[in-house]
């Protein structure tokens, strides 16, 4: 978390500050290690208060909405995540390479943190996608996708693109996917979505 003093200068953060970022830091950590383990309904905040030996109010002075509130944390969390991997993907690659190299980032991270994913895509995170005030991190993650298939129109071929892999990931988790085929469906993905080689 970056500190800035009157006038926008850089301020170094206080003891108290470094502290208060530290325990919010623990929350995040305890929060997202339960989740992914036992999923989102064992976390609770008298469990993450007893996990990381602070009281419910410590708790809720760090994250006033709770449990809510912690998810859609961890969330954005892992729309830049999830943005940064897209991206790193892109670069090695171009065309439908390109394509294929996203598509496989962006579906290892689901398969990789299911309950950041969950909370991302289907938890209430009180956010709005798809409107002028989203959050600049699910922007990123959205233009990482745009980038990738090259989509200069409104969005719609981007927003085509994500439900396709957002269905695989889902249908992949939930077994319904032969597993050792996901090779040819990032392939169909990249005939479809990406430009000639």
């Amino acid at each position: 978390m970056t500190h800035f003093a009157r006038g926008g200068s850089m301020a170094k953060p206080t003891t108290r500050q470094l502290r208060s970022d530290e325990r919010r830091r623990h929350i995040l950590d305890a929060a997202r290690e339960r989740a992914e383990a036992e999923g989102w309904a064992a976390v609770t905040t008298r469990h993450l208060a007893d996990a990381i030996g602070y009281t419910q109010p410590v708790l809720y002075r760090h994250f006033p909405g709770g449990k809510t509130e912690i998810m859609r944390a961890l969330a954005f969390e892992g729309f830049v995540e999830l943005a940064h991997q897209s991206r790193l993907a892109a670069e090695r690659a171009t065309g439908r390479g390109a394509v294929e190299a996203v598509a496989i980032a962006y579906l290892d991270f689901a398969a990789a943190h299911p309950a950041v994913y969950e909370a991302m895509f289907q938890q209430p995170i009180d956010t709005r996608f798809a409107s002028e005030d989203t959050e600049p991190e699910l922007r990123a993650g959205f233009e990482a996708l745009r980038d990738a298939v090259r989509d200069d129109g409104d969005g719609t071929r981007t927003e085509v693109f994500w439900g396709a892999l957002h269905g695989i990931s889902e249908l992949e988790r939930a077994g319904r996917m032969r597993p050792g085929d996901r090779s040819r469906r990032i392939a169909e993905l990249a005939a479809c979505f990406g430009p000639a080689a």
